[in-house]
């Protein structure tokens, strides 16, 4: 099917794919007075006493903004703020239509760091969370750790942690099927931007030790001086042998390729360099190597970020669960402890891993109530 003409005439008669619909009738001087002034006065007098009863009074604890610079959008890259508009229409209908969340995109005419944290310190009194989507590296990081230190809220860049959870579910299952010990595997993971970062922190939380990081200019190492500071601070928690070099030497002998890079930058040769390979190859819409290529070089299981091959490693599987958890128990941060045992409740989803499955899928049921219920148990 074409789906980008699809898309267009769906978008064109739509005129976008979100609208606000009220929870109440209007239908006589009644409900008016009731819905709006004068008795509209009395939840505001409640909130005013106690700011907490907005969570009681508002929409604020089912409602999440969905909020982009236009930096990094989807593969298109910096394509502005109006452009993005369609992809964080589309994020806010994933919310309501797997975890009944209402969400609101918000995108930014500006792409200032210290700018877009003031604006979005002046959002929180209407919103319940904060999902940070599509601002580019390494801005991305400082965003989201100051909004983290500065709001009461939520806070989540989900094409960091969203993607992150989800390959660790993944790999938990790979690993099981390829009948290695997860703690134990050698991993290269190509491409040091937002998401390649969160996963690499995300897989050494869960006990990974020997981890490689691979960005356009090769390795990333102690020993390199090209490096920004996001970089330098990776390079302090991987490469413990300290390799260098190109893709190919970080490669041999390893146990799990993850690509989130661009496509065709891994051969069928490089993939027979190593060790029962798992390849999860999700640079988007074509990954580093066709599933058909890696197969020829010998990889055992193969995940990528396509609908249209087995093991779609997709954010959808996170956020909804991860943020109505959040909210459901009134955390006030999502930890790395959440997004661990968010990992293992959709990797416990699927009972007999297999190299077809190792991954639920958005429509399978109980997704989002498994992440859901597994972040609300966590303590903070």
């Amino acid at each position: 099917m074409d789906y980008k003409e699809l898309s267009l005439n769906l978008h064109e008669k739509h005129k976008g794919k979100l609208a606000i619909v009220s929870k109440v009738p209007i239908n006589n001087k009644d409900d008016l007075s009731t819905a709006y002034t004068p008795g509209v006065a009395e939840p505001c007098l409640r909130i005013n006493k106690n700011k907490d009863d907005v969570y009681k009074y508002t929409l604020k604890g089912n409602t999440i903004a969905v909020i982009t610079d236009g930096s990094a959008v989807l593969g298109l890259g910096n394509i502005g703020p109006e452009a993005a508009i369609p992809v964080m229409e589309g994020k806010a209908v994933l919310f309501k239509r797997f975890a009944n969340l209402d969400a609101f995109p918000i995108c930014l005419k500006t792409q200032d760091t210290e700018e877009i944290i003031n604006i979005i310190k002046n959002l929180e009194p209407v919103f319940g969370g904060i999902n940070l989507e599509d601002i580019s590296a390494p801005r991305c990081f400082e965003i989201e750790e100051r909004l983290k230190k500065e709001l009461s809220i939520p806070v989540m860049h989900d094409d960091q942690h969203g993607t992150a959870v989800v390959v660790l579910a993944g790999l938990i299952n790979a690993c099981k099927v390829a009948k290695k010990e997860i703690n134990k595997a050698k991993v290269t993971i190509c491409g040091a931007g937002a998401a390649g970062t969160a996963v690499a922190k995300l897989l050494l939380a869960y006990g990974i030790k020997d981890i490689i990081v691979v960005d356009s200019k090769g390795i990333i190492s102690r020993g390199r001086e090209d490096l920004n500071q996001a970089k330098k601070s990776l390079a302090m928690l991987t490469n413990p042998s300290s390799l260098k070099g190109s893709l190919e030497n970080a490669l041999k002998q390893r146990d799990v390729f993850i690509g989130l890079s661009t496509k065709n930058l891994l051969s069928s040769g490089m993939v027979r360099t190593m060790n029962s390979p798992i390849i999860f190859a999700m640079a988007n819409p074509d990954p580093e190597i066709m599933p058909e290529d890696a197969k020829k070089g010998g990889a055992v299981i193969i995940a990528t970020g396509r609908s249209d091959y087995p093991n779609q490693i997709n954010n959808v599987l996170a956020f909804p669960g991860i943020f109505k958890g959040a909210l459901s128990a009134k955390k006030k941060q999502i930890t790395d402890e959440m997004k661990l045992r968010a990992a293992e409740a959709l990797a416990s989803l699927v009972n007999n891993p297999s190299p077809e499955k190792i991954i639920p899928a958005p429509f399978d049921p109980g997704v989002v109530d498994a992440v859901a219920k597994a972040v609300a148990s966590c303590e903070l």
